[in-house]
């Protein structure tokens, strides 16, 4: 079993930037693509980013594209989320999440994830 622990929410202004990290335990980590996703209070799980097993490929949700950024650091056994220019509507807890195999932007193909961690962007 894979167990997955997200770290780095918090609350920011506008135009702020926060980065979050995914600690990875219980598992190969390099045999694992990883994901971000996010869910806002009243919305649907959403994607946001996903990471190829070598890090070498990468695929971020257009709302996020351009201001977010994935990246891993196998030999930590973590993966990250540089999010610059943040707005309102970045509010959400953001998930981690791992899957045997390459990266996907697909909730359901993923077999682990994270408790979440708060994101709050205000002005």
């Amino acid at each position: 079993q894979v167990q997955l622990v997200e770290s780095g929410g918090g609350s920011v202004q506008v135009g702020g930037s926060l980065r979050l990290s995914c600690a990875a335990s219980g598992g190969i980590f390099w045999r694992h693509a990883m994901g971000w996703f996010r869910q806002a209070p009243g919305k649907e799980r959403e994607f946001v980013s996903t990471i190829s097993e070598a890090g070498d490929t990468t695929s971020d949700a257009d709302s996020v594209k351009g201001r977010f950024t994935i990246a891993r650091d196998n030999a930590k056994g973590t993966v990250y989320l540089y999010m610059n220019n943040l707005t309102p509507e970045d509010t959400a807890v953001y998930y981690c999440a791992a899957r045997v195999g390459t990266q996907s932007r697909f909730a359901y193909e993923y077999n682990y994830w994270g408790q979440g961690t708060q994101v709050t962007v205000s002005s």
